[in-house]
C-alpha cells in the first residue's frame, strides 16, 4: 500500500517521551495510510503502549511533531480523542453489567443520540445480539474481546488503536477478530494494532517493529524480508545442541541466530553467510535445508542487533 497515493491517518516524526531520566520512546517516525492495518510489533517494554497513548492524546510527547487524523498530536489532543477508538490490553468495561448495558453506558459517555438504535446496530454487527443480556464478567476471553471492540466502535471512530487485543484469546476468536478488522479497514477505518503473534503480523498491510523506544523497520512484510538479506535454514540431526552452543559463542553470535522450532532448529545468517560451509568446516553431522526467511526470523535478527535503553 503506497503512502504517497493515500492520505496519512498517522504522520509523526521524532516522537519522544521520557519518564524521569529514561527515554521510553526515542524519536519515532511513523506513517500509516488511511484505511490500512498497521501491525505494531516489538518486545515488552519497547514503547508500543506509550506511543499509542501519545497518538490518541492520553499522553503528551516531550518532543517531536506530526498529526493524527489531521490534528497536531501535541496541541490538538482534544480533537483527536473523540475520533479514535482505543482498546487497552486489560478489559476495561464493567463486569457486573450486561453486554447491552455496557454498550449503552459507552454511548452515553460519548453523548450519542438514539442510544438504543446504536446499541442494537453494534450488537448485530459484532454478533453479540444473542448474548446481549449476559453479564460481561461471565464472558470468555474471546467474547470479552469482541465486546471491547464493539465499545470502541460505538462512536464510529476514524482510527482504531488496539493494544495487544488478542492476548490470551483462542485461535478461532483471533481469526474472527481479524476478519472484523479487515472488514472495517475495507470501509476506510485505519487500524494500528500491537501484537506478538507473527501470523497476525502477516495479516497487516504494514508492519512497524520497535525495540527499546526506536523504530527498527517499517514497511510491508514482503519488502522488509526482501531488504533484510537474511538466509535461513531448517536444521535436523543429533548435534543440534552442540550447534546451538557453538553459534551462540561470542565469536559467532553477531553473524548467526539460532531458535528451536519443534524438533528442529531455525538458523539464520545475518550477513548472507552459507550454513552448509560452516557445518562442513566445523565437522557437524547435521542436515540443513535452506528455507524462505519469515517474519519471526527477521524479528529475532533485529532483536539481536537492538540495544537496551534502560
Amino acid at each position: 500500500m503506497s503512502t504517497t497515493a493515500t492520505p496519512l491517518a498517522i504522520n509523526v516524526r521524532g516522537l519522544t517521551k521520557r519518564f524521569g531520566e529514561r527515554t521510553v520512546v526515542d524519536g519515532i517516525n511513523l506513517e500509516v495510510p488511511s484505511g490500512s492495518i498497521c501491525g505494531f510489533l516489538g518486545p515488552n517494554g519497547s514503547g508500543k503502549t506509550t506511543t499509542i497513548r501519545m497518538l490518541c492524546g492520553l499522553l503528551t510527547a516531550d518532543a517531536g511533531e506530526g498529526t493524527c487524523l489531521g490534528f497536531d498530536v501535541r496541541r490538538q489532543a482534544h480533537a483527536i480523542k473523540p475520533r479514535v477508538g482505543y482498546m487497552t490490553q486489560k478489559f476495561g468495561l464493567y463486569e457486573d453489567l450486561s453486554i447491552e448495558e455496557n454498550l449503552a453506558f459507552v454511548a452515553r459517555i460519548y453523548g450519542l443520540d438514539q442510544v438504543k438504535r446504536r446499541v442494537d446496530e453494534t450488537l448485530e454487527r459484532l454478533g453479540l445480539t444473542g448474548r446481549r443480556k449476559q453479564l460481561a464478567g461471565r464472558l470468555s476471553g474471546g467474547w470479552k474481546q469482541r465486546l471491547a471492540l464493539a465499545a470502541c466502535l460505538m462512536h464510529k471512530p476514524e482510527l482504531l488503536l488496539l493494544d495487544e487485543p488478542t492476548a490470551g484469546v483462542d485461535p478461532k476468536a483471533r481469526r474472527d477478530f481479524w476478519a472484523h478488522l479487515h472488514e472495517l479497514a475495507s470501509e476506510g477505518l485505519t487500524v494500528l494494532v500491537s501484537t506478538h503473534y507473527m501470523d497476525e503480523a502477516e495479516r497487516c498491510h504494514l508492519i512497524t517493529y520497535i525495540a527499546y523506544g526506536k523504530v527498527l523497520v517499517h514497511g510491508t512484510s514482503v519488502d522488509l524480508l526482501a531488504a533484510s538479506g537474511l538466509r535461513t535454514w531448517e536444521v535436523s540431526g543429533v548435534e543440534q545442541v552442540r550447534l546451538t552452543t557453538v553459534l551462540s559463542a561470542p565469536e559467532h553470535a553477531a553473524r548467526w541466530r539460532v531458535v528451536p522450532f519443534g524438533a528442529r532448529l531455525h538458523v539464520t545468517s545475518v550477513d548472507g553467510a552459507d550454513l552448509a560451509e560452516f557445518l562442513a568446516a566445523h565437522h557437524f553431522d547435521l542436515k540443513a535445508v535452506e528455507i524462505e526467511s519469515g517474519l519471526e526470523d527477521l524479528f529475532i535478527s533485529l532483536m539481536g542487533e537492538a540495544r537496551d535503553n534502560y
